[in-house]
Formats: C-alpha cells, structure tokens, sequence
C-alpha cells in the first residue's frame, strides 16, 4: 500500500493505534508525500493524506526545525532537503560506490550527450542512485529513487545476468514480467536467454521494452568478490539512436565499469 496515499486518522483511539505508532505512521506518510512531488502546500497534503492541516503543519515546522524539510518563503510551499538524501546514500552497502561513478558519468553523458544511471538491486526491482541528465530538451524521464523492472531494463539485465544461478532464481520468483510494452519480455525462458546473449556480448539492450521511445544500453560493476552490485547505462530516444554510434558508448561504458570496479576490489572484470 502506498503509504503517501493511505488516509490517516487524526483521533485514532488507543484501543487502535498507540499514540507514538500513529505519529510515526504520519510523519513518514508525510515525508514520502514530499517525495513524490518536488513542491507542496499544507492544504494539497492535508487532502492528499486525510489528516488535520494543524497536525500536517505541525509536523511540517518540526521536521523543517530537524532540517530534512524546507519551507520556500514566497509560496509557502514545503520539499524535502538534501539532509533526507544523504540520509538514504547511508543505506547503500557500497556508500562510496555513487563517488567513484560520479566522474565517469560526467563524462559518458558529455560523450553520448545523453542520461546516464547508476542502478542497484533492491527486491525484484532496480533503484536509481545516481544520475546525470541529457544536455537535451528531450530524453528519458526519471529520477533518483526511482524503480524500474528487472527484466526490460538495461541494468536490470546485466544484474541478472551475472547474477548467481540460485539466488537469480530466488529473485525472479517475485518479478511478475509485467508487460509495459510490445517489446517487453514477459516470459522467464525467453529472460533467461536474453541473459545468456547480454552475457556473450558483455552488456545488455532495453530495446523500447519498458518506456516508448527509449533504447538503453547498459554494463556491470562487480564488487571485491566478483559479483554484480550495480549497472551503469545510458538511455537514448530513439530517433538519436545511432547504430553506428552505439559500439562507442558501450566501449567508454565496460571501461568506466571496470575501472569503478577495480577501485571496489574487483580483479577480473567482468566476472566469469
């Protein structure tokens, strides 16, 4: 259920709900509310969340006191500040992984001209940690914290394809191969032998299966023990996607990899 959405009861008797659970409920309800929008007024949150604006504005002035919630001074609108990201970059496993990659994909989207992410495992889903936009008008939608499927992504692809026989398949058992457009792979043996081709070439295509329009070209990070942690890739609109264009960016991909991967420890990349 989506917490953002969830209506919240003001005046929960204790019979229901303990009191300190209930402020809890509301504060992160309000906090993912935020996330979802980059601007928001107390009345637009009070609505969306069926809760008091007193008690949205009260816990708004407190979290803004904390300093992961800021106020802008003309409209009065409320966002989240850049303490909750460093908050969330301190769940990564790998939290130097995003300073590593930083660099390298300055440049490849100063090569490709377009998005490049950086993307990890989370569930049977990706989640973008990093990104940096296309210097055009026009490209692919996204945002950090997002997630994406496994089986019509680039990175997706290449965490699975690398990914350990068993725990691949512990994986996929909750990955429901929804079908998000014509393109998209909904049958697990024919994922599996999109995985064996991603494995030969050494990186993977998203050939408009999850967003119109889009193709992305993605490759591995391995860590100190030779397993897949994260992907890297770059999403083109189709009518800039060049064929004969693409073997370049997919060559300044596998060595921006390989180097991130042998400053996390990695020997032999990518791993057999």
């Amino acid at each position: 259920m989506n917490t953002a959405s969830a209506p919240l009861d003001d005046d929960l008797p204790d019979s229901k709900q303990p009191e300190s659970v209930a402020a809890v409920l509301k504060v992160f309800a309000i906090l993912q509310a935020l996330s979802e929008r980059n601007e928001t007024g107390v009345s637009e949150l009070s609505m969306r969340l069926a809760m008091p604006k007193a008690t949205v504005y009260r816990f708004l002035q407190t979290m803004k006191t904390l300093g992961y919630v800021r106020q802008e001074a003309d409209s009065e609108r409320y966002g989240l500040t850049m303490r909750m990201f460093e908050l969330g970059a301190k769940a990564l496993s790998y939290p130097e992984l995003v300073d590593l990659a930083k660099h390298h994909m300055n440049l490849l989207a100063d090569l490709s001209g377009e998005t490049v992410h950086l993307g990890m495992l989370i569930e049977s889903e990706i989640i973008y940690i990093h990104k940096v936009d296309s210097r055009h008008m026009l490209g692919m939608y996204s945002r950090v914290g997002r997630r994406a499927p496994l089986h019509c992504t680039a990175i997706g692809k290449v965490l699975m394809a690398w990914e350990h026989p068993e725990r691949r398949d512990r994986i996929l058992d909750g990955a429901p191969f929804q079908k998000f457009r014509e393109k998209t792979i909904t049958d697990r043996g024919e994922f599996l032998k999109e995985l064996e081709q991603v494995r030969k070439q050494r990186f993977a295509e998203d050939r408009e299966e999850f967003d119109d329009h889009i193709r992305c070209v993605g490759v591995p990070i391995f860590d100190r023990l030779g397993q897949p942690l994260a992907g890297m890739s770059v999403s083109f609109p189709t009518f800039r996607y060049d064929e004969s264009k693409v073997g370049a960016v997919v060559t300044a991909l596998q060595k921006a990899a390989k180097d991130i991967s042998e400053r996390l420890g990695c020997i032999n990349y990518p791993a057999a």
